[in-house]
Protein backbone atom coordinates (compact mmCIF):
# COMPACT_ATOMS: atom_id res chain seq x y z
CA UNK A 1 0.00 0.00 0.00
CA UNK A 2 2.68 2.16 0.34
CA UNK A 3 3.81 4.07 -2.57
CA UNK A 4 7.58 4.01 -2.45
CA UNK A 5 9.90 1.19 -1.47
CA UNK A 6 11.14 1.52 2.44
CA UNK A 7 14.74 0.60 2.92
CA UNK A 8 14.11 -3.35 3.54
CA UNK A 9 15.69 -6.53 1.82
CA UNK A 10 13.75 -9.77 1.81
CA UNK A 11 15.95 -12.83 3.38
CA UNK A 12 15.67 -16.57 3.07
CA UNK A 13 14.39 -18.11 6.06
CA UNK A 14 12.59 -21.17 7.30
CA UNK A 15 9.26 -20.02 8.42
CA UNK A 16 8.88 -18.77 4.56
CA UNK A 17 9.52 -15.06 4.54
CA UNK A 18 11.91 -12.45 6.51
CA UNK A 19 12.75 -9.07 6.30
CA UNK A 20 15.99 -7.14 6.93
CA UNK A 21 15.19 -3.16 7.97
CA UNK A 22 17.44 -0.66 8.51
CA UNK A 23 16.66 3.13 10.25
CA UNK A 24 18.69 6.02 11.12
CA UNK A 25 17.09 5.26 14.81
CA UNK A 26 14.55 3.07 16.64
CA UNK A 27 11.77 5.52 16.05
CA UNK A 28 12.87 5.28 11.90
CA UNK A 29 13.62 1.64 12.41
CA UNK A 30 9.91 1.06 13.69
CA UNK A 31 8.43 3.10 10.99
CA UNK A 32 10.14 1.72 8.12
CA UNK A 33 9.83 -2.31 9.88
CA UNK A 34 5.69 -1.21 9.40
CA UNK A 35 5.99 0.24 5.83
CA UNK A 36 8.01 -2.87 4.72
CA UNK A 37 5.17 -5.13 6.10
CA UNK A 38 2.14 -3.57 4.40
CA UNK A 39 4.20 -2.62 0.97
CA UNK A 40 5.01 -6.53 1.11
CA UNK A 41 1.55 -7.06 1.41
CA UNK A 42 -0.61 -5.21 -0.28
CA UNK A 43 -0.85 -2.42 -3.84
CA UNK A 44 -3.31 0.01 -4.53
CA UNK A 45 -4.03 3.67 -4.47
CA UNK A 46 -5.27 5.01 -0.78
CA UNK A 47 -8.47 5.69 -1.32
CA UNK A 48 -11.42 6.44 0.85
CA UNK A 49 -11.85 8.13 4.22
CA UNK A 50 -8.68 8.66 6.28
CA UNK A 51 -8.75 7.39 9.47
CA UNK A 52 -6.35 8.46 12.13
CA UNK A 53 -5.42 6.25 15.18
CA UNK A 54 -2.85 6.05 18.16
CA UNK A 55 -1.62 2.50 19.11
CA UNK A 56 0.56 1.96 22.10
CA UNK A 57 2.45 -0.95 22.45
CA UNK A 58 4.56 -3.21 24.87
CA UNK A 59 6.96 -5.73 24.79
CA UNK A 60 9.96 -7.61 26.89
CA UNK A 61 13.23 -5.91 24.88
CA UNK A 62 12.98 -4.22 21.55
CA UNK A 63 12.54 -7.74 19.70
CA UNK A 64 9.57 -8.16 21.72
CA UNK A 65 8.50 -4.68 20.93
CA UNK A 66 9.27 -5.24 17.25
CA UNK A 67 7.26 -8.36 17.11
CA UNK A 68 4.05 -7.16 19.14
CA UNK A 69 4.14 -3.54 17.00
CA UNK A 70 4.10 -5.49 13.66
CA UNK A 71 1.43 -8.03 15.04
CA UNK A 72 -1.04 -4.82 16.06
CA UNK A 73 -0.39 -3.30 12.41
CA UNK A 74 -1.05 -6.88 10.76
CA UNK A 75 -3.83 -6.88 13.08
CA UNK A 76 -5.45 -3.38 11.34
CA UNK A 77 -5.73 -4.97 8.19
CA UNK A 78 -6.34 -8.64 8.99
CA UNK A 79 -8.76 -8.07 11.87
CA UNK A 80 -10.25 -4.52 10.84
CA UNK A 81 -9.96 -4.45 7.42
CA UNK A 82 -7.84 -1.39 7.60
CA UNK A 83 -4.82 -0.37 5.27
CA UNK A 84 -1.99 1.44 6.70
CA UNK A 85 -1.32 4.33 4.98
CA UNK A 86 1.22 6.65 7.26
CA UNK A 87 2.34 5.82 10.37
CA UNK A 88 4.27 8.28 12.74
CA UNK A 89 6.19 6.67 15.92
CA UNK A 90 5.94 9.39 19.12
CA UNK A 91 7.94 8.12 21.75
CA UNK A 92 9.53 4.84 21.92
CA UNK A 93 11.72 3.60 24.39
CA UNK A 94 13.05 -0.50 24.84
CA UNK A 95 9.85 -1.53 26.16
CA UNK A 96 7.01 0.97 24.66
CA UNK A 97 5.94 2.13 22.15
CA UNK A 98 3.24 4.95 21.19
CA UNK A 99 2.65 6.20 17.41
CA UNK A 100 -0.35 7.26 15.42
CA UNK A 101 -1.34 5.97 12.23
CA UNK A 102 -3.39 6.73 9.21
CA UNK A 103 -5.52 4.19 7.70
CA UNK A 104 -7.93 3.33 5.03
CA UNK A 105 -10.76 1.01 4.56
CA UNK A 106 -9.70 -2.20 2.36
CA UNK A 107 -11.36 -2.64 -0.76
CA UNK A 108 -10.81 -5.50 -2.64
CA UNK A 109 -11.44 -4.16 -6.09
CA UNK A 110 -9.00 -1.12 -5.32
CA UNK A 111 -6.38 -3.18 -3.43
CA UNK A 112 -4.84 -5.73 -4.20
CA UNK A 113 -2.93 -8.61 -2.25
CA UNK A 114 0.34 -9.60 -3.24
CA UNK A 115 1.55 -11.40 0.60
CA UNK A 116 -1.00 -13.35 3.04
CA UNK A 117 0.96 -12.74 6.31
CA UNK A 118 -0.35 -14.98 8.85
CA UNK A 119 1.67 -14.16 11.71
CA UNK A 120 4.78 -12.01 13.58
CA UNK A 121 6.64 -14.49 14.54
CA UNK A 122 9.66 -14.34 17.24
CA UNK A 123 11.68 -16.90 15.59
CA UNK A 124 15.08 -15.30 15.31
CA UNK A 125 13.91 -11.84 15.62
CA UNK A 126 16.00 -8.90 16.70
CA UNK A 127 16.63 -5.66 16.58
CA UNK A 128 20.20 -4.40 17.17
CA UNK A 129 22.50 -1.24 16.59
CA UNK A 130 25.43 -2.44 13.95
CA UNK A 131 28.60 -1.19 15.32
CA UNK A 132 29.60 -0.57 11.38
CA UNK A 133 27.24 2.04 10.55
CA UNK A 134 25.93 3.07 14.23
CA UNK A 135 22.19 3.11 12.37
CA UNK A 136 19.98 0.24 14.38
CA UNK A 137 19.25 -3.14 11.84
CA UNK A 138 16.58 -5.69 12.47
CA UNK A 139 15.94 -8.79 11.28
CA UNK A 140 12.20 -9.99 11.65
CA UNK A 141 10.35 -12.79 10.49
CA UNK A 142 6.93 -13.19 8.76
CA UNK A 143 3.96 -15.87 8.23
Amino acid sequence: MMSNKPDFNIIDHTADLGIKVRGADLKDLFEKAARSMIYIMIRGNPVGKTRRLKLSVTGEDLAGLMVRWLGEVLYLFEGENEVLTKVRVESISSTHLDSTLETVPYKPELHEILCEIKAVTYHQSEVKKKTTTGRPVSFLIYR
